[in-house]
């Protein structure tokens, strides 16, 4: 299908451009400044060996020094060995197969170390990634021949667009989209939407789309439904997102459910509560890993005795070093035996199995078909990534919200040209019949609310009585937007980055008269948590500068977060303050124009929004010219001459 042709071509454009930002990374950096730059760990001591399946050499280092350098070795991607004796030469490629704290596992194609390890400092650093795009290219080409399949490729028509998505056994009700006869245990406490919504993915035969604004209970309707699949069509249930971080709490809310719940991935990448979900726990913990552990170590014994035997020997001593060689490959292969026994009974036992969208695609899952996929935080995932786990199910469930942060993609070329269409947004418009959105929201006062349903969600989003009127204490404004226009509070261009101080000084003197307040009004130990939101790097930075320089901020600075937007999805605080930041003659916003932006951080607030900036600036483009009359209108606006 063209389709998925045009689709892989933007994804070359992609990685092209994600191949050429490692290498100026990489390659015209020196050896402390890639370390600095978290690509490489050096110096390195080499703390065990073991011999692994395929004649295979797993070689277990430690960092020695620099280890509060953060660092972008993952498990599963490619790196390299080498020694400073002579890096271009004293060097072998591999797989990083386990990072964890300062420690990980290298894997080599060899049966022993090279002798240059005995020369010099080690290091060993990630080479560019390659594999999460064959596995996207992979997925896109599969897609494209199974589309003409009357039963295969149904699921890949239906997502493109070629035909209907059906439903069975519902029946319409007002106000409520869609529901069954009966409510299944666990659901009674869902509002309608959420009913609505698990009812229509129990009748989904292909596709159903749970659309979840902020504070809605998307995690909450996802983890119920699932149950409710499980106990009716059994499993596994693939549950897959974008990041660890999405993966790492529907697993445990899963398990939490009483769901036997498999978290395929990283164990470096996994939270530590949830470590003995982990296939490596699973397996470590298995009543046959001791075994595995004996015959590998048995195995290994016998290859350090045949590499005593020197160059120069007879017969004798020849037919005997091929004997400890065979001895070890059959403990080996006796060893593989037994560990895929383990993998199959710890898989046959999984009720639900969690990863992100590429690592649905990891070899102990690889060939695993499921009745039924799930994808959440869809809105956030690059469509080739999304199709690595749709093409192993024959339902498959959408569910986030198009209106929040998009994917990342580092190319503009290839954003421009579609890839930054996700195919939750395509699947909306082609299949409105599908989706349920919830309608409900548990987190913001309802003046907090209310700009972001209009714009974004048809006015239909209501606050739930437990916070619809929620305020920090009493008598307080949920909603303050403060104009600087006038003020002189003009950004700047520096090291590549946008800041303004003035607004940074005023945003932390304003936060400092309301933490006053707040000590005033709330007893001891009940200080709320605090947000400080800017689009801008550069200005996050100068925050978090000057923050610790005011006194009755830093009285509550563990209570208090500074950051960008992109780092507070999915999160909550009772109270946020936003700083704009932009402010120039030109009325220029640069990213502030992509509104998706500005939805998350307004809706990151559960009590008191405060919104800093420049109308003068801002109001060109509609939708804060918007927010600025509602805030006039709701009495929130006030000039940052009177604040």
């Amino acid at each position: 299908m063209d389709y998925f042709r045009d689709l892989a071509d933007l994804l070359k454009i992609e990685r092209e451009e994600d191949r050429r930002a490692y290498r100026r990374l990489a390659q015209t950096s020196s050896l402390a400044e890639r370390r600095a730059n978290g690509l490489a760990w050096y110096p390195i001591a080499i703390r065990d060996t073991e011999l692994g399946r395929g004649d295979y050499l797993t070689v277990e280092v430690e960092r020695t020094t620099h280890q509060d350098v953060s660092h972008q070795l993952r498990s599963g991607a490619p790196g390299a060995l080498f020694s400073n004796h002579d890096p271009a030469a004293d060097r072998i490629d591999g797989t990083i197969s386990f990072v964890g704290g300062d420690r990980l596992r290298f894997t080599l194609p060899t049966d022993e170390l090279p002798g240059w390890t005995r020369n010099g400092k080690l290091g060993i650093e990630v080479l560019f990634d390659d594999n999460s795009y064959t596995g996207m290219f992979a997925a896109l080409k599969q897609a494209g021949s199974i589309a003409e399949d009357r039963v295969r490729g149904k699921l890949v028509r239906i997502l493109t667009g070629n035909e209907y998505a059906g439903f069975s056994g519902m029946s319409p009700v007002a106000g409520a989209g869609y529901r069954t006869s009966e409510i299944a245990p666990g659901q009674a406490a869902l509002n309608p939407s959420q009913q609505a919504a698990i009812a229509k993915i129990l009748a989904a035969s292909n596709l159903a789309i749970v659309h979840g604004p902020p504070g809605t209970g998307k995690t909450t309707t996802l983890v119920q439904a699932i149950a409710a699949l499980y106990a009716r069509d059994g499993g596994p249930i693939l549950v897959t997102a974008p990041s660890n971080a999405a993966v790492d709490l529907l697993s445990e809310r899963l398990a939490a459910r009483g769901l036997d719940t498999l978290r395929i991935g990283n164990p470096a990448r996994v939270s530590e509560s949830l470590q003995a979900l982990t296939l490596d726990s699973r397996i470590a913990d298995h009543r046959n890993a001791k075994e595995i552990r004996q015959l590998r170590k048995k195995a290994a014994e016998f290859r350090g005795l045949a590499h005593k035997y020197k160059r120069n020997f007879g017969a004798a001593e020849r037919e005997q070093r091929k004997a400890l060689f065979d001895e070890a490959r059959s403990l080996l292969k006796d060893a593989d035996r037994i560990s895929d026994g383990i993998l199959q009974d710890i898989l046959s036992r999984a009720q639900v199995i969690t990863a992100t969208l590429v690592g649905a695609d990891h070899p102990a899952i690889r060939n695993l078909k499921y009745y039924t996929a799930v994808i959440d935080e869809a809105g956030q995932a690059l469509e080739p990534a999304c199709w690595i786990p749709a093409l192993k199910a024959d339902r498959l469930i959408l569910a986030g919200d198009p209106f929040q942060l998009p994917p990342t993609i580092k190319s503009a070329r290839a954003a421009s040209a579609g890839l930054e269409v996700t195919l939750l947004e395509k699947a909306i418009i082609q299949h409105p019949g599908a989706v349920t959105l919830l309608e409900e929201q548990y987190r913001m006062h309802e003046d907090i609310m209310a700009y972001p349903s209009k714009v974004f969600y048809e006015n239909r989003l209501r606050a739930h009585t437990t916070v619809a009127r929620r305020l920090l204490f009493e008598d307080d404004r949920p909603l303050v937007f403060i104009d600087t226009a006038g003020c002189g509070y003009e950004e700047r261009r520096e090291d590549g980055g946008i800041s303004n101080p003035e607004e940074a000084v005023f945003l932390l003197r304003h936060a400092a008269g309301l933490v006053s307040a707040i000590e005033a009004r709330l007893p001891e130990g009940q200080f709320p948590a605090v947000a400080i939101i800017s689009p801008y790097r550069q200005q996050v930075h100068l925050l978090n500068e000057l923050l610790p320089h005011d006194p009755i901020l830093r009285r509550h600075a563990q209570m208090i977060a500074v950051n960008t937007v992109d780092s507070f999805q999915g999160q909550e605080r009772d109270i946020v303050y936003i700083g704009m930041t932009r402010s120039n003659p030109d009325s220029r916003i640069g990213f502030l124009a992509e509104i998706r932006r500005m939805n998350v951080a307004m809706t990151r607030a559960r009590k008191k929004l405060v919104v800093i900036g420049d109308s003068a600036t801002l109001a060109q483009t509609p939708f804060y010219a918007g927010f600025i009359e509602y805030a006039e209108r709701s009495g929130a606006w006030h000039s940052a001459w009177e604040a």
